[in-house]
């Protein structure tokens, strides 16, 4: 006996479009049960991780700067998992950007004209799409595996960055601390409302590029190349598409968007570079676009849910005592109940007896 995945002849389109709600709420089941076991009450626990967020102004803020670089990369991401082509180095792809943002502000510490910031967002976004291109260049001239390939260069910029911010890079100033110089004035990303809190101009990039992601999907022949090439390669090169040059476009182009993302999290919250400077976005902003269905749209909804596991996790460690750990439980959860549930949607599970398969044979 074993186990066969028949794909469904018919869609349901109910459960398509109410897949990522369905994974949600078995996710708040499951996390309920979880923390029942770990002996704390599920309602405080749940209320600490996704209501108590929400009010406070200051608490928005926190939750748009945490949600803007998982927009930012998943958006770009998106572009990649629609035409085929499985990113899964976006996180190396979001250090080397700030690294390379970060020149400017570091390295010619002495230079600070006003207009500093503009250079440095493009040069986070060359340093993006550069680190991009070389999963780009393996797959497309040598038919490597982009998933092995992106995915292991993320532990080398890990590596890169441990490296420069503890020698060459390192404050002079700074007690020893592994840490850059604080970047000037000039080089950090002003607030929206700084009245009210610190979020800063990253969420305003994430929203317009998932409105220019939107557009280019419904309203340019890009856009159709990207569908046609991530539905079929065979039907793309019989309509004029090269596949070798989507692998580019889409690479370097999720590459940059996770570049700009990483120097925006650099000049924006953080203000220099340290060992570590992300909490995993780069991974987690997978999640993020599978539960927002690759659409620009769903991904901001579902970028400010993942956002709120982020900076509800960091409170729920403080009020009802428990581990960190606990919000890459929730993602991981989330993760798995909206791959599960799309594939119960999309095939019908079958048990396959030997004898039943060689009597259709036979009769065949």
């Amino acid at each position: 006996m074993r186990i066969e995945l028949e794909r469904r002849p018919r869609l349901s389109k109910f459960f398509m479009a109410a897949s990522p709600l369905i994974a949600f709420a078995m996710t708040i089941v499951a996390g309920a049960i979880m923390f029942a076991a770990l002996g704390k009450n599920p309602i405080e626990a749940l209320d600490a991780i996704f209501i108590m967020p929400l009010m406070e102004v200051w608490s928005l803020h926190e939750l748009a700067i945490k949600a803007a670089p998982l927009i930012l990369i998943a958006v770009g991401l998106s572009i990649c998992y629609r035409s085929n082509n499985w990113n899964i180095g976006a996180e190396g792809q979001f250090i080397m950007g700030a690294i390379f943002g970060s020149i400017l502000p570091v390295v010619f510490y002495g230079w600070q004209p006003e207009w500093l910031l503009l250079p440095m967002l493009i040069m986070g976004m060359i340093g993006g799409a550069l680190y991009a291109a070389v999963p780009a260049l393996l797959k497309a001239h040598f038919n490597t595996n982009e998933i092995l390939t992106s995915l292991m260069l993320v532990y080398i910029a890990q590596l890169f960055l441990d490296w420069l911010v503890r020698g060459p890079w390192r404050n002079p100033e700074g007690f020893n601390f592994p840490e850059t110089r604080q970047f000037a004035p000039v080089g950090v990303l002003p607030e929206i409302f700084s009245e009210s809190g610190r979020a800063h101009w990253g969420f305003v990039f994430a929203l317009v590029a998932a409105v220019g992601v939107a557009f280019m999907m419904k309203y340019t022949l890009k856009g159709f190349q990207i569908s046609v090439l991530g539905q079929s390669e065979r039907a793309g090169r019989f309509a004029g598409f090269s596949s070798r040059g989507m692998i580019w476009f889409s690479m370097l182009f999720s590459g940059a968007l996770a570049g700009l993302a990483g120097i925006s999290e650099v000049s924006g919250a953080i203000g220099q570079l340290r060992p570590v400077i992300s909490p995993g976005y780069g991974f987690t902003a997978i999640i993020v676009a599978f539960l927002g269905r690759l659409n620009p749209f769903g991904i901001v909804a579902a970028g400010l849910v993942l956002a709120l596991t982020y900076l509800g996790g960091e409170g729920a460690q403080l009020s009802i005592g428990v581990s960190d750990k606990v919000t890459r439980v929730f993602q991981g959860l989330l993760l798995f109940f909206v791959l599960s549930c799309d594939t119960l949607i999309l095939y019908r599970i079958r048990l396959v007896f030997s004898g039943k398969r060689a009597a259709e044979g036979d009769a065949a």
